[in-house]
């Protein structure tokens, strides 16, 4: 026969093949049955070869070579990318701007979408932004300004104390670059002897006292050191940027000035014109690749240090920190050039490979150590804020390249996929990993806990956003998928607000006190459309929106336009709200403690609607306990869906 028989092929052994029974089924005495098999089924390669096509048209539309009126010929999907704001790519370049004697090229896709005109003179006017009555030592020591002492500059003990436990408390939880042990001791003994300080000690010195008032108030700067925090900021500014110069940093190889560079620029965001800030954070990106910090101190094999590593004789002290460093580096520049115009200015995932710093407490490193301490595989550590957005980051670039890859080169740049399944798939994966490695292990009752768990889940929901927002602004998008492109906008929302109620975040406020009185007043004019085209934002009883409208009144209140402060009538949204807010307050007061209605004020109907013993706005409503599966039924009808407490802190993806 020319194929086995039934009984050999079920128990997988040799047949001879004989007829009418084969030899394992004679000596048996089991049946044997020739029978010839099914003929496989051949695989359907049409899906195969259209997605192949897809992806060989997607390469030759990139580089110019497939005109787009040949693209249309079969479906195809783009590359999706998790940035906001794309580099770009071979045939879809950026913008030029050119004046007689002067150019500027625009590579970031936000500001490509802005008109020539508007573009053009932000270009024009940017350079005015840096204070001219403020000289710059950072500029000049790239002319080798001078050095200049400090010793007058220094503080008292006492003062500097304050300063250290302010840097230590508000600044250092959600950055990580030092080691407190260590700085705790070199502050202490700097700050009884000034003059005895070297220029490392003092670039590190300066950095901290002026990132510890940054981090101020003026009120709690008056309080604290004695003096306004407009006298300070300015002084201590000053003295870290003099500070660099007298150490050279442009020929530093020293980690503790690249320490003192990266925290002056951190606090530094706004000082500077957003193109020269981009110069800045550039310059240290390259001292950080010439000291190799790109390079990671430790193979991932067993713990060995690498060859490159055993060369330089790093400790594992050393590798700790370079990582540190390194990972709020990357983001910085990344940031900088995204303001500047310029695209995402980080470096590509192929450059380097400096692995996440370890999640350890400062406790378990000290200067010497022999070795790496064993990181904890369980629980939260004081690094979890960072090491939540280190891991993030480094997983989506990671998982793009390897996308890539996989694409045959379809797909070039980081957190990039081939399209919307892909991208998808990765971010599941990143919220299993996010949930897993750090949210599992955060107590909420905790401020950083509940700041990580916060600008983690947003920022898997910006992610989700960013994939489904290009479908939803398409007509042929359907009303399920808007409306899980806006539930996906109100959760980013809710998460903001629930980290600025909290009263426990307040000292980590300095994170965003970055904003101009321009992009305030910019703000509140898109806030004022949004009331202008949406009626139903303030005439809605409904209560989110009332939350929305309380929020909108405080944040007026609290910082109101530049316009607003010089006697200008308030606008009419703001006028709707306040009206808004009177009214529900005496109808409230008109509500008998038996639950009948004693006022007659028209309208009373709207708020019964809702259930004053069910959900009440002034009292019970709180932003940061709130579970975010919550808010799609508050939009709904207004009522806590069963079994739902109001106090629950829980937080559910």
């Amino acid at each position: 026969m020319a194929f086995s028989c039934q009984t050999c092929a079920r128990r997988k052994v040799k047949c001879d093949k004989a007829a009418p029974t084969c030899a394992r089924c004679r000596k048996s005495n089991a049946g044997c049955v020739y029978e010839a098999p099914r003929p496989r089924k051949r695989r359907l390669s049409s899906d195969d070869a259209l997605d192949r096509l897809a992806r060989y048209e997607r390469v030759l539309r990139r580089h110019g070579l497939l005109e787009e009126a040949h693209a249309d010929t079969v479906p195809t999907e783009e590359p999706v990318s998790l940035l906001w704001d794309e580099p770009e790519t071979p045939g879809n370049g950026g913008k030029l701007l050119s004046a007689p004697g002067k150019s500027r090229y625009l590579s970031s896709k936000l500001w490509q979408n802005l008109e020539c005109e508007e573009v053009q003179g932000l270009s024009d006017t940017e350079t005015e932004e840096d204070d001219p009555a403020t000289p710059d030592p950072l500029t000049g020591a790239f002319l080798g300004g001078p050095q200049r002492s400090l010793l007058q500059y220094h503080p008292t003990h006492e003062q500097a104390m304050v300063l250290w436990a302010t840097y230590a408390e508000r600044v250092e939880p959600l950055c990580k670059i030092l080691h407190i042990p260590s700085t705790a001791r070199l502050v202490e003994t700097v700050s009884q002897q000034p003059a005895a300080a070297s220029k490392t000690d003092e670039c590190l010195l300066f950095a901290i006292y002026y990132f510890a008032v940054f981090s101020l108030t003026d009120e709690e700067c008056a309080a604290a050191l004695g003096r306004p925090r407009s006298v300070l900021l300015p002084l201590y500014q000053s003295a870290a940027r003099q500070a660099l110069v007298n150490a050279s940093f442009l020929k530093t190889t020293s980690l503790t000035v690249l320490q003192s560079l990266v925290l002056l620029l951190l606090a530094s965001q706004h000082s500077y014109s957003a193109h020269t800030f981009w110069i800045l954070t550039g310059a240290a990106v390259r001292i950080a690749l010439r000291m190799g910090l790109h390079r990671d101190g430790e193979s991932s094999a067993g713990g060995t240090t690498s060859s490159a590593a055993a060369e330089a004789k790093l400790s594992p002290f050393d590798v700790e920190m370079r990582r540190r460093l390194f990972y709020q580096l990357l983001p910085l520049d990344a940031r900088a050039g995204q303001a500047a115009g310029a695209g995402v200015a980080a470096l590509p995932p192929d450059a380097w490979d400096t692995r996440p710093p370890r999640n350890v407490d400062d406790a378990q490193l000290w200067p010497g150590m022999a070795a790496p301490p064993a990181e904890q595989r369980r629980g939260a550590t004081e690094m979890v804020f960072c090491l939540s957005r280190a891991w993030l980051g480094s997983f989506f670039a990671r998982r793009g390249a390897r996308a890539a890859a996989a694409a045959a080169a379809a797909v070039r740049q980081p957190w990039m996929f081939a399209d919307v399944r892909e991208a998808d798939r990765a971010i599941d994966e990143a919220e299993a990993g996010v949930e897993e490695r750090f949210i599992r292990y955060c107590d909420v009752v905790d401020p950083l806990h509940f700041l990580t768990v916060c600008v983690a889940r947003a920022g898997i929901a910006a992610c989700r956003l960013r994939v489904r927002l290009p479908r939803a602004r398409s007509e042929a998008a359907t009303e399920e998928e808007r409306r899980e492109a806006w539930q996906l906008a109100l959760k980013i929302l809710d998460a903001d607000a629930a980290v600025c109620l909290h009263a426990g975040l307040r000292k980590y406020r300095w994170r965003r006190d970055f904003l101009s009185a321009a992009e305030i007043d910019a703000a509140w004019d898109r806030i004022e459309h949004q009331y202008g085209n949406h009626d139903e934002l303030a005439q809605s009883w409904r209560p989110l929106y009332l939350a929305l409208g309380r929020l909108a009144l405080k944040a007026w209140d609290a910082n109101p336009p530049t316009r607003g402060k010089s006697g200008a009538p308030e606008p009419g949204f703001i006028a709707a709200l306040r009206s808004a807010c009177t009214r529900k307050k005496q109808r409230k007061e008109g509500w008998g403690q038996n639950g009948e209605d004693t006022d007659t004020t028209p309208g009373l109907a709207l708020d019964k609607s809702i259930g004053a013993t069910d959900f009440d706005l002034s009292s019970s409503f709180d932003v940061a306990g709130v579970d975010w599966v919550f808010w799609p039924e508050l939009i709904q009808d207004g009522h806590y869906p069963a079994g739902h407490q109001s106090g629950d802190l829980s937080f559910s993806p």
